[in-house]
């Protein structure tokens, strides 16, 4: 009997816990949309205006649209998780020379990684990466990304660098936040 009654508990918890994940996976979509717009208000807020020194610079680092228009949710839920983790990496590093508000980058980059470990837990790991894995949008993205990365290496990560990084990341949400809206 109390074999049983610790089974029936532990199935009862399971079950609330599911209950509880799959209810938050519903409401991503809306809660992307949230951090999308408060991160575009911090990216806005990290730095001034685009400094007019540095239009002479512009790069085309061509985002890969075709990535974010597969036909099913979960493919496309598992892209923006994987722009928003090339996103952080990209922010997390070598912005001595960025000269951007310290407080608004912390809060850009927490916001990122809460979103990060947010889809993480809602999306289908095993079917979908598997999925993800043999697509060559993966390869387009991991490369428009290492474009960004060599971009700033080759500047030395100087403020123009990061300025115009920073306006193509802001493009980059901004086509995620269009996407999100349809899902």
């Amino acid at each position: 009997i109390m074999n049983a009654l610790g089974l029936i508990q532990i199935g009862l918890i399971l079950l609330c816990t599911t209950i509880i994940y799959s209810h938050q996976c519903n409401h991503l979509p809306l809660q992307q949309r949230k951090v999308i717009e408060n991160s575009l208000r911090l990216l806005d807020k990290m730095g001034k205006k685009f400094p007019q020194q540095c239009l002479r610079e512009k790069m085309a680092f061509r985002f890969p649209k075709q990535v974010l228009q597969p036909r099913q949710k979960e493919i496309v839920k598992v892209a923006i998780e994987e722009i928003f983790q090339h996103i952080f990496y990209i922010f997390s590093k070598n912005l001595t020379l960025a000269a951007w508000d310290g407080t608004a980058l912390d809060q850009f980059q927490n916001g990122l990684y809460q979103q990060i470990e947010q889809l993480e837990a809602c999306v289908i790991k095993k079917h979908t990466r598997y999925c993800w894995s043999k697509e060559v949008s993966r390869l387009k993205l991991k490369k428009y990304f290492q474009k960004i990365d060599c971009f700033l290496k080759d500047r030395h990560h100087n403020q123009c660098s990061w300025e115009i990084s920073r306006a193509e990341m802001r493009r980059c949400l901004q086509m995620i936040d269009k996407v999100t809206r349809k899902l």
